[in-house]
């Protein structure tokens, strides 16, 4: 009965949470999902006996916690699919229809629809999309951890954390305040701490805990979108386009905001070059070699040739990261229009975070 009992073993156990397990007749595990509680019994002519209870290491089965993002981070329904991953398309208005991103509304389309001044808006998914989703995870699922936008951006963050408090607990809101890659990454982490098994409440502690550690910066190729969205006045914007400036804008968390001001295209590449390292070596003391980082490039619009021409020139600054272009997410090109060209920064998940319960 020994060899059976060690054969069987605690992690076995636990990847049959849920169900009452049977080996050779005589070992039976049952998992408490509500007290994180294993047992471990015996039976022997019909006689019980406990060989374990208690609470283990690996309290919950990996895999077991749904990730749910929104499409302000760039993730598509196929690579959603590939990572294992859940995402809300974002809703647009454009003349007065309602459009879903990527299921009714392609990037192409959308900057077509921006060359022609249509009039378009951001808005946020439906409660009933929402909840939707989250009931028929909850099926499969013991809990989830959602990712929307940042709070700062939308209020689809603190919409979905009103709504979670109607799921006891089993759904953890992530007010992540990151955007596009940046938010893509976070999710990136997020699936890969939920497989590592942790759970939906340590997975959103770690994401708030380290929301700070990344950076956008972004330059323009017209101030037309930022004076049609109020951000900047028809005057400014007047004397900008007239002085040819370039406006470099950060998003570090909350908001959109100015930066710096260049004169030309490469005088703005420079200067958020510049802001990146400085970012790197003073707020988020990373290696010499960027090896605890991840440096991404990113774009709006369907002209990849400014966005490539960068790349290679930063491949000797970044020898050691991809540089792989991505589109900015829409909710950003909305505001700032297309020709924008991008450089994000955001700190690595460390690799023992993965090892917790093992």
């Amino acid at each position: 009965m020994a060899s059976a009992f060690r054969g069987f073993g605690v992690n076995s156990a636990l990847q049959h949470r849920n169900k009452c397990v049977m080996m050779e007749n005589t070992v039976v595990a049952r998992w408490s999902p509500e007290k994180k509680f294993l047992i471990l019994k015996i039976y022997v002519d019909e006689r019980e006996t406990v060989l374990f209870a208690g609470h283990t290491k690996r309290r919950r089965m990996m895999g077991k916690t749904a990730i749910v993002t929104d499409s302000n981070s760039g993730i598509t329904q196929k690579t959603a699919e590939e990572w294992g991953v859940y995402v809300l398309p974002m809703p647009f208005y454009i003349n007065g229809e309602l459009f879903l991103e990527e299921k009714t509304l392609s990037q192409p389309e959308f900057y077509e629809y921006l060359k022609g001044k249509a009039e378009i808006s951001t808005s946020m998914p439906a409660v009933g999309d929402v909840t939707d989703l989250w009931d028929e995870l909850l099926k499969t699922y013991d809990e989830i951890v959602h990712i929307p936008m940042s709070s700062g951006l939308s209020g689809s963050c603190s919409t979905a954390i009103m709504l979670a408090q109607e799921y006891d607990g089993k759904v953890q809101v992530v007010n992540n305040r990151r955007i596009s890659v940046t938010q893509e990454l976070s999710v990136k982490d997020a699936k890969a701490l939920a497989d590592a098994g942790w759970g939906a409440a340590e997975i959103k502690k770690y994401l708030e805990d380290t929301q700070y550690d990344s950076s956008i910066y972004i330059t323009l190729d017209t101030l037309y979108y930022l004076k049609k969205g109020g951000r900047i006045t028809p005057a400014a914007a007047a004397l900008g386009t007239l002085l040819r400036l370039k406006p470099v804008l950060q998003i570090q968390g909350d908001k959109l905001d100015a930066y710096a001001k260049s004169r030309t295209l490469k005088a703005a590449k420079a200067t958020m070059l510049e802001a990146i390292e400085k970012d790197c070596r003073e707020r988020f003391k990373c290696a010499d070699d960027y090896s605890d980082v991840v440096i991404n490039l990113v774009y709006s619009g369907t002209d990849l040739t400014e966005i490539n021409a960068w790349r290679e020139e930063l491949k000797s600054v970044f020898p050691g990261q991809e540089l792989i272009p991505e589109p900015l997410s829409l909710s950003v090109s909305c505001h700032i229009g297309p020709g924008a060209v991008a450089i994000t920064c955001t700190k690595k998940l460390p690799n023992e975070l993965l090892t917790k319960y093992r």
